[in-house]
């Protein structure tokens, strides 16, 4: 797992090299040539895509922000057993793939399909409990979000460590939601038990909470450090006079920002 350098900011488009990674289990290896999708569960015409299916079907491309859930996660007291990011899980990228909602409506949701769920290759532990990394986003949410299954990261393939050979990319949602090494989508007629969606990325006040489930981005930015740092320390200096500062402000939701406050 590794973050962003902060310098990095200056990137209208995160190089793909440098783009935040956060892997929960093994990356897999995975051919695109015998890859395939599958569309299961409450549909009323249930199929799969092979890699080059997907590639024919009408492509788009959007400039995506993704950030880690986790973000700041280094700042908390008592520190927290994962992965301890201070600011740099985050990232743009121009993501080219095919929008999922035609996809859906071509498999036929039944009317008693009320989630669906996403199921990665990335198979291991977390907290005793075995399983494949797998979110889910509800009805209304999909209908509504521009989700893509995504084979390109800024013009060219998908690298390993970012989900090749297809992904999700759900675009204002903290990464977690954007499956990696996706292989299965299924419509479901009750909410999705998987341990990523209800035994991980929640707010609890308490440890004993169930807590709430996080979801879209917050309105957030950061800022190239001004001036040159000390190798050892990392205490920075700068000269005396007029600093131009430069970051980056995003939100999640499409809104605006409309001003960033010094």
């Amino acid at each position: 797992n590794s973050g962003i350098p902060l310098e990095t900011l200056e990137h209208d488009l995160t190089p793909i090299g440098l783009h935040y990674i956060l892997t929960h289990f093994d990356i897999p290896n995975l051919s695109k040539d015998n890859h395939i999708i599958s569309f299961k569960g409450e549909f009323s015409n249930p199929f799969s895509l092979t890699h080059s299916e997907i590639k024919e079907l009408p492509a788009e491309t959007l400039p995506v922000t993704l950030e880690c859930a986790g973000n700041g996660r280094a700042q908390f007291d008592p520190r927290s057993s994962s992965m301890p990011w201070s600011y740099g899980a985050v990232g743009t990228s121009e993501w080219t793939g095919t929008r999922l909602k035609p996809l859906i409506n071509r498999a036929g949701l039944l009317s008693s399909a009320i989630e669906l769920s996403f199921t990665g290759a990335d198979r291991g532990y977390d907290a005793g409990h075995e399983h494949y990394f797998a979110r889910s986003l509800t009805r209304k949410q999909v209908e509504e979000l521009d989700i893509l299954l995504v084979y390109e990261m800024n013009g060219i393939p998908i690298p390993p460590q970012h989900g090749a050979p297809i992904r999700l990319i759900v675009p204002g949602w903290y990464g977690m939601a954007s499956v990696k090494w996706l292989t299965e989508i299924r419509a479901l007629n009750k909410p999705f038990d998987g341990h990523q969606q209800i035994g991980t990325y929640r707010i609890r006040r308490q440890t004993e909470d169930i807590g709430k489930p996080i979801t879209k981005m917050k309105v957030k930015s950061l800022m190239k450090p001004p001036g040159i740092p000390d190798w050892a320390s990392r205490k920075r200096f700068v000269s005396p006079g007029q600093i131009t500062l430069t970051g980056r402000a995003w939100s999640g939701e499409g809104k605006t920002i409309t001003k960033v406050e010094v």
